[in-house]
């Protein structure tokens, strides 16, 4: 993990970022980059995490470290509480109503937030639905 955490700060410092700080989740496996500067605003984030996670995903992989999740000014540990937060308040509503609630169309990881999520509530079922980017989350309440 030494060799991946020395490279990791090379490379954001190469990059150019100005009172960029990089730490490191050695529990979870997670990049945690701190980025002070114009690029690096909330639109721009979610680009810079691809970005970030294909070069440390390849650097994780010479160094065989396994799975690395790169998060950007906590912006990955924020919209993962509020898919969450989606999941529990689509459930409450498919509960309350006993009807179907659809959740907007998400990437493979988030879905998946969902369905572990709500995978611990007995009376509902989850289930993934529709093709590429329009695939969503369907909560149904079981009988």
């Amino acid at each position: 993990m030494e060799n991946l955490k020395e490279i990791t700060k090379k490379l954001v410092g190469m990059i150019g970022f100005r009172d960029a700080n990089v730490d490191f989740d050695e529990m979870n496996k997670r990049i945690l980059i701190f980025i002070d500067d114009e690029f690096a605003g909330p639109a721009n984030i979610p680009e810079l995490i691809n970005h970030f996670s294909r070069i440390f995903k390849l650097v994780a992989k010479k160094f065989d470290e396994g799975p690395i999740t790169v998060d950007v000014n906590n912006y990955r540990k924020e919209r993962e509480k509020l898919i969450i937060e989606l999941a529990r308040a689509g459930a409450r509503k498919a509960s309350a109503t006993k009807k179907e609630v659809a959740l907007p169309p998400m990437n493979a990881y988030e879905r998946r937030l969902v369905h572990s999520e709500l995978s611990l509530r007995p009376d509902i079922k989850t289930e993934s639905i529709g093709e590429g980017s329009g695939r969503q989350v369907i909560i149904k309440v079981l009988e």
